[in-house]
């Protein structure tokens, strides 16, 4: 029975998983690593300390597998000199530095020819705007980069010697034709970047190099891309709902159709189509902002609170904007606030709103995906928030939609792993390897709670509260 490999470069540790092909899981490891911030707004990393971390992980699981995914953060810029060194720290996804960069990219190219390309807006995450910051603010090392690559595909030189990307992580750097699955030669040529910086771009499950033992490496995903391979979330009408530190609803998608707002983001997916998703910055972290600062007790402790209090907690709203929000807003400047607090409020009605306001910011990416195209005839619930019943249930309630739980949620390092199946030839196609393997475990159903005033509530509250937020950032 093939044993399949996943390897998943986190932002705060990476993790490794070992399958076999029912989609059991044989064995797995994690390890963890610094994140830097050298400047407010920074968020950066050594990519040696990634590659070590997956070396401890591989020496922990000590077995050889028949082939390997890699999956990871998206969206960091890794840079490598001619003697393929890294040049310095790589900047990360939830870097915030590179604004002017943004508008630069707007500026050379146009905005309506960006979004047609990648469709897609240049945003302070994605890896292009890093590239020009690099050139506009550390020009000697600009000079010497000869080679960017995307996390993952660190750790896949790394393991073989071969450049490669995939076109779901690719779709993130903001240079990639997302409707045609390759480089935008237009768009490095507008903003004057060598196309040869850039490494090879293949389909996820295509094999791009092997490892000195000749294990075959495959493509791979973006973490997003991965965790929905391993959620099933490649057909329409399945909906994945990451309940992580940040929050993503995400849904495949038959044909490249973007929001030309930006407020969802459409990349290629690792199905050979394009997956659509709204990502929210603050989802479990405000959760555990909360606990940390607010509340009594664990996770579970703030649901029971939270379950006393009725829908819409009697008029309290929370805005759950505390790193400022991607979906559906795009406001690093935006700020979180609880707000229509009265006497007769207690710690349960801010428990309840606390969960709320998080499942509304959710909602709120739901409708941008449907405007997309998207159908949910069923909700996956991923990530540490799953295992909250009330979470669950109030979700359903809100998307009118059944929510489920999935006996494996190992996150994105699973979804690679399948990948690694399908390039191998254990499965035909993605969408074949998630029927074999993926899992319903629980089943919640909508009742009958009514958000609807409630959510419009929260809908306009950001507006009231934007201006009072800029100011407070200027």
């Amino acid at each position: 029975m093939p044993k399949l490999l996943g390897i998943d470069v986190g932002t705060s540790g990476c993790k490794v998983l070992l399958i076999d092909e029912t989609g059991r899981v044989l064995k797995e490891a994690s390890a963890e690593y610094p994140l830097s911030v050298p400047q407010p707004l920074w968020s950066e990393q050594n990519p040696e300390d990634w590659w070590i971390g997956v070396q401890k992980c591989l020496a922990e699981i000590g077995e050889k597998p028949d082939a390997i995914g890699v999956t990871g953060q998206m969206h960091g810029a890794v840079f490598l000199d001619e003697n393929d060194e890294v040049i310095r720290p790589a900047i990360l996804w939830n870097d915030q530095r590179t604004a002017e960069e943004c508008r630069e990219i707007d500026n050379s190219v146009g905005p309506d020819r960006v979004r047609q390309i990648t469709c897609n807006p240049p945003l302070t995450g994605f890896q292009a705007p890093k590239i020009l910051w690099l050139r506009n603010n550390e020009l000697s090392n600009y000079q010497r980069i000869r080679t960017v690559l995307l996390p993952k595909d660190y750790i896949r030189f790394k393991l073989t010697g071969d450049k490669a990307t995939e076109v779901s992580d690719a779709s993130g750097t903001g240079l990639l034709d997302v409707p045609r699955r390759a480089w935008s030669a237009e768009m490095m040529a507008r903003l004057e970047i060598d196309a040869s910086l850039f490494p090879t771009c293949f389909e996820s499950h295509e094999i791009t190099g092997r490892t000195a033992e000749g294990i075959p490496v495959v493509g791979g995903g973006g973490d997003q891309a991965a965790g929905a391979v391993g959620t099933g979330a490649v057909r329409p009408g399945v909906i994945s709902v990451s309940l992580g530190t940040s929050g993503v609803v995400f849904t495949a998608i038959d044909a490249p159709n973007y929001d030309p707002r930006g407020a969802a983001h459409t990349f290629c997916h690792a199905n050979r189509a394009w997956h659509a998703m709204g990502v929210m910055l603050s989802c479990g972290g405000a959760l555990r902002w909360y606990r940390d600062t607010l509340a009594r007790g664990g996770y579970d402790e703030i649901a029971k609170e939270a379950a006393e209090a009725p829908v819409g907690s009697d008029g309290l709203t929370f805005l759950p904007y505390l790193t400022g929000e991607r979906c559906p807003h795009n406001d690093p400047l935006a700020r979180g606030a609880f707000a229509g607090i009265t006497l007769g409020h207690t710690r349960s009605h801010f428990s309840r709103a606390l969960f709320e306001g998080i499942s509304f910011g959710l909602l709120e990416g739901m409708d941008l995906l449907r405007g997309l195209g998207a159908t949910a005839a069923e909700i996956r619930v991923t990530s540490g928030g799953a295992k909250s019943r009330f979470w669950l249930q109030m979700l359903a309630d809100m998307f009118g939609t059944p929510c489920v739980t999935l006996q494996s949620d190992e996150g994105p390092a699973f979804g690679a792993a399948i990948l690694a199946g399908v390039g191998i030839g254990v499965w035909p196609d993605v969408k074949t390897a998630c029927d074999q393997v993926v899992r319903v475990k629980d089943r919640v159903e909508p009742g009958v709670a009514d958000y609807g005033v409630a959510y419009a509530r929260y809908r306009s509250l950001y507006e009231a509260t934007r201006p009072w937020g800029h100011e407070i950032a200027s």
